[in-house]
């Protein structure tokens, strides 16, 4: 891949980062925030049983889409670190050329369309 090409996908992939961590960090504000009335002692105490329901599940649904985004800057770090060795654009199952069309869909993609499919049909590990 030409470098003019890796710079172009090193700002995306540093652009996408910084949104994650921003979305990151203000779901984990929101997911860490307590509801409800505040007790004499500063506590907070949910006002009915539903809402005490509602809000584990809003915590829980909230701590599950940040694992999933945590996962996504992993693989955005590890694309960057691929621009560095000068591997992106590699895939790294097959060693074959990702196409710029896969690349532009998702920057951060790891391996090729053949192998991705094959991964899923593993259970995401790469096919022996």
């Amino acid at each position: 891949m030409k470098k003019a090409d890796m710079k172009v996908y090193r700002e995306r992939l540093l652009l996408l980062r910084a949104r994650l961590r921003g979305d990151v960090t203000s779901m984990a504000d929101v997911a860490l925030r307590k509801s409800g009335v505040e007790t004499a002692g500063g506590a907070s105490m949910p006002i009915h049983m539903a809402e005490l329901g509602s809000d584990n599940y809003e915590q829980e649904f909230t701590l599950s889409i940040m694992a999933n985004e945590e996962d996504q800057l992993g693989l955005i770090n590890d694309a960057l670190q691929r621009i560095e060795d000068g591997t992106f654009g590699k895939c790294t199952d097959c060693g074959g050329v990702i196409p710029k069309t896969r690349l532009n869909a998702i920057p951060f993609a790891p391996c090729c369309i053949k192998c991705a499919e094959a991964r899923d049909l593993n259970g995401g590990r790469a096919a022996s």
